[in-house]
């Protein structure tokens, strides 16, 4: 059940959660669901074998929490880090993505990418915007045949 959560996430962040209570835990699984993805609390080798046996080993030990992100690799992650924010009591050690191990610091990175739904956003912002510069795209050729011949009937003038 775990390898199989394990394979479909499209990023797994391990955390200690000790030192937060049942209700923050509520709160934030919740967060992390509407994000598209689960946290799962498990013994640390099951945690383990799930990922790849010693793939996160340094980062198994005390009360770890998995963090599966299933829809957006990102989405989840900016969650777990605005709880951290709030709340102060979560430690992020390690993320896996791609059978590559993450840092700390390049989860914190991947914490800051836009998500999936901010990346559609902008795109469709950016093709629902006028069309003045596909009109300027299309014109640039002939104007700029224009101002070659143009510039050949001076030199020929002159």
């Amino acid at each position: 059940m775990l390898t199989e959560k394990a394979k479909r996430a499209k990023s797994i962040v391990v955390a200690d959660y000790s030192g937060t209570s049942v209700k923050e835990q509520v709160t934030l699984r919740s967060a992390i669901k509407k994000a598209g993805g689960e946290v799962v609390v498990a013994k640390n080798t099951l945690i383990d074998l799930a990922v790849g046996k010693g793939k996160l080993t340094e980062s198994l030990q005390g009360m770890n929490a998995a963090v599966f992100a299933y829809d957006d690799a990102v989405a989840p992650v900016k969650a777990l880090f605005e709880f951290q924010k709030k709340s102060e009591k979560l430690t992020i050690k390690q993320g896996f993505m791609d059978n590559l191990v993450l840092s700390h610091d390049e989860v914190i990175s991947l914490s800051k990418l836009p998500s999936k739904m901010e990346l559609i956003a902008t795109l469709l912002y950016i093709l629902k915007s006028p069309g003045s510069g596909l009109v300027n795209v299309l014109n640039a050729g002939p104007r700029n045949l224009v101002y070659a011949l143009n510039a050949v009937s001076k030199k020929k003038n002159n």
